[in-house]
C-alpha cells in the first residue's frame, strides 16, 4: 500500500513527466479525465444512495447527519438544564421584605 501512495510523488519528479505535463493537449485531457471521474463518482454515490434506501440501510451521509442531530439535542438538553438550574436557584433564594 505504501508502494500505491509514493508512486504518483516519484512520477511528478521525473522530469518526462513534467516535460509532458507542460504540454496543453495533457493539460485539458488530464482536467478532462478528472472531470469525469468527479462525475462517475457522483453517479455511483446516487446510485448508491438509491439502493441503500431501498433496502432501509443507514448510509455515512446517514449517520453524520444522526450524529449532527444529537449534538443539537445534546446543546438544547444542556441549555434547557442550565436555564432549569438558573430557576430553581431564583426559586430558593430568600425574598428580602
Amino acid at each position: 500500500m505504501r508502494i500505491l501512495k509514493e508512486r504518483p510523488f516519484k512520477l511528478m519528479q521525473d522530469p518526462r513527466f513534467v516535460e509532458l505535463m507542460k504540454n496543453p493537449h495533457v493539460q485539458k485531457l488530464a482536467v478532462r479525465a478528472f472531470r469525469l471521474r468527479g462525475r462517475v463518482e457522483g453517479a455511483i454515490d446516487q446510485r448508491v444512495q438509491q439502493m441503500a434506501g431501498r433496502l432501509n440501510l443507514a448510509t455515512q451521509r446517514d449517520l453524520r447527519a444522526l450524529h449532527r442531530r444529537i449534538r443539537h439535542l445534546e446543546e438544547e438538553l444542556r441549555e434547557t438544564e442550565e436555564r432549569l438550574n438558573a430557576a430553581e436557584g431564583l426559586e430558593e433564594a430568600p425574598a428580602h421584605s
